[in-house]
C-alpha cells in the first residue's frame, strides 16, 4: 500500500517522475553519465514517441515530466538502458567505490543482475491539469536554485529551464505551451 499512490495510472497521460540512484550515490557528477541519460531520452523521443516536457538532473536523482503511448514501458526502457550503460561506464573507468556499493545494494532475490543502479519505483504522479503541469515544471527548474547550486534556473546545465527561456538546451524537449 505504501507505493500505491506512485503508480502510472494512465500510461498515455503526462506524469511527473523521479528516478533516484541507489543510496543516493552521486553518479551524475560526471558529464559522461549525464550524457547517457540525455541520449536515452533523445532516443525514446525519436523511436518511442516519448514527449519530454521538462527535466532536471542532479548529482544523485532526476525529475522529469513525460508522456508516451505507454509511459510505463518507456520508463522501464529508460531505467534498464541507462542502468546498464552507466554500470558499463563505471566498470570501464574502474570506479570501484561506486561499483562496490551498487553490488551491495542489489537485493538477494534479484538473480538476473550483479548490480542495482536505480531505486525501485519512480514516484509517478499523474499531471491532470494545466496548473499542475506548471507547478511541476517550476519545481523541476527551481530544484538547483533551492539547493544553492545556481542563482537562476537557466544557469543549471542539466535542466530544461534553458529551453523554456528560448535558449538552446542540451537536448530537444516538447515545450508545454
Amino acid at each position: 500500500m505504501g507505493r500505491s499512490r506512485y503508480v502510472i495510472t494512465d500510461p498515455a497521460a503526462p506524469h511527473f517522475l523521479t528516478c533516484t540512484v541507489m543510496e543516493w550515490m552521486p553518479v551524475f557528477t560526471r558529464p559522461d553519465t549525464v550524457q547517457i541519460l540525455l541520449d536515452s531520452w533523445a532516443y525514446l523521443r525519436e523511436h518511442e514517441g516519448l514527449q519530454l516536457y521538462g527535466y532536471v538532473i542532479l548529482e544523485n536523482h532526476l525529475h522529469f515530466v513525460a508522456q508516451s503511448g505507454r509511459l510505463d514501458l518507456s520508463l522501464s526502457h529508460f531505467k534498464s538502458f541507462t542502468a546498464r550503460r552507466i554500470i558499463d561506464y563505471l566498470e570501464a573507468n574502474s570506479v570501484e567505490h561506486l561499483l562496490t556499493r551498487l553490488r551491495l545494494a542489489k537485493r538477494a532475490h534479484k538473480s538476473d543482475r550483479e548490480f542495482q543502479f536505480w531505486q525501485e519505483g519512480s514516484h509517478a504522479e499523474l499531471v491532470f491539469s494545466e496548473a499542475m503541469m506548471r507547478e511541476k515544471l517550476n519545481y523541476i527548474h527551481a530544484n538547483p536554485v533551492k539547493r544553492g547550486y545556481v542563482d537562476s534556473a537557466e544557469h543549471w546545465r542539466y535542466s530544461s529551464a534553458r529551453n523554456y527561456e528560448g535558449e538552446a538546451g542540451l537536448i530537444e524537449i516538447d515545450r508545454w505551451v
